[in-house]
């Protein structure tokens, strides 16, 4: 059999979607043909979610319907808080905790079993996802920082609801419209690492609890949605030495060591989400006094794209973003999650409309023709 090899499956078109174009030339994301710059800052996450999902920007009445159903699956069912605690005790990582907790979400579900195929059920199922994702990660904080947890709020959007939920304190708006954006940027992103993982379970009529959980596992991972804290602690580590961004940068280059937030499999250019973000980092740092994560930041981009014409990625201003907004470091990856979920999900309606069971090949470059010797002779 003639088998064409693709490391890293580069190139290779899984099948068709309407949902996010990615020009890696051009360095142009649209979601359902919308571009990327137009919907940050102005369409709000449960806005953007309900185009991927149902295909139009939802009028005031269904947008107010949609949110309403979000927000009455934001509390934790059983076992989840008592669950959450005894991760906490474990010290498992938040990504771990996240992965866990998300999977035992089929126990309150009596129909987990049902979804896949059955569109009602797969919508049933992603409402209830995407909605108690932030309350999951909230609620896993508070506990681990020894804090009590802090029950949603019906009167908040998505983004700033979680904000209320991980410090206790109603977000200012700016910093809540920030994370809103964030969220949208982060939504899709074409058959990504995380998304193929899902769409791959997914065509085995797995469920959608089951689909996501994999999805979750594959953006844990420091390639992908990982990326982003270790950025924040890159630049850390700048400010704790003696030297120079670039002089830092060109340390750990000769060590070998890869700069997270740069590069990208399919943009060829500057990533058009880190466009949107610089600018919105720029001005939170300028706005809280503390501008030298952003400053950093560009120096870092500016000496990367002379000496090594390399441009920064999605990851890259997320970080020092979240960081001037209190945000722990080793969440930012779960808030990743918090945006993508809704994402992983809408590819998930798509593969169970038409699905058939994804199955690639193997290149076999080992031996042919041995025999078995008895084991009494081996």
């Amino acid at each position: 059999m003639t088998t064409e090899y693709n490391p890293g499956l580069d190139g290779i078109v899984l099948g068709p979607t309407a949902l996010s174009g990615v020009d890696g030339e051009a360095g142009v994301l649209t979601y359902r043909g919308y571009p990327i710059e137009e919907l940050a800052g102005s369409v709000s996450y449960e806005e953007t979610v309900y185009l991927l999902w149902y295909g139009e920007l939802p009028t005031a009445a269904e947008l107010d319907r949609f949110s309403q159903q979000l927000v009455a699956n934001r509390a934790l069912p059983e076992p989840l808080p008592t669950l959450l605690a005894a991760l906490v005790e474990s010290n498992d990582e938040p990504m771990d905790a996240v992965r866990t907790a998300v999977s035992a979400l089929t126990a309150s579900d009596p129909h987990a079993g049902d979804a896949a195929g059955n569109r009602e059920n797969t919508e049933t199922a992603a409402i209830r996802l995407t909605a108690v994702l932030p309350t999951i990660i909230a609620t896993y904080v508070r506990l681990r920082d020894g804090n009590e947890p802090v029950d949603p709020r019906d009167d908040l959007g998505h983004a700033a609801n979680f904000l209320y939920m991980l410090t206790g304190e109603e977000p200012d708006p700016v910093v809540a419209d920030t994370l809103d954006m964030a969220l949208v940027l982060h939504l899709d992103h074409g058959i990504n690492a995380s998304t193929f993982s899902g769409k791959v379970n997914a065509s085995t009529l797995a469920t959608v609890y089951s689909s996501v959980t994999g999805s979750l596992s594959a953006l844990s991972g420091p390639l992908h949605g990982g990326a982003n804290a270790d950025v924040m602690r890159m630049l850390q580590a700048v400010d704790e030495s003696e030297k120079s961004p670039t002089e830092w940068v060109d340390d750990a280059i000769a060590r070998g060591d890869r700069i997270p937030g740069f590069g990208h499999r399919v943009y060829q250019v500057k990533d058009p989400r880190a466009v949107v973000l610089q600018e919105r980092s720029k001005a939170l740092a300028e706005a809280a006094g503390e501008t030298k994560w952003y400053e950093y930041s560009t120096e870092i981009e500016a000496y990367l794209a002379d000496e090594k014409g390399i441009k920064p990625n999605v990851d890259f201003y997320s970080s020092s973003m979240y960081y001037v907004m209190d945000i722990p470091i080793d969440i930012y990856t779960p808030i990743f999650a918090i945006s993508r979920m809704a994402g992983w999900l809408a590819h998930l309606f798509e593969q169970y409309e038409d699905n058939r069971l994804i199955r690639p090949l193997g290149d076999y470059v080992g031996e042919h023709g041995k025999t078995v010797t008895p084991l009494d002779e081996r």
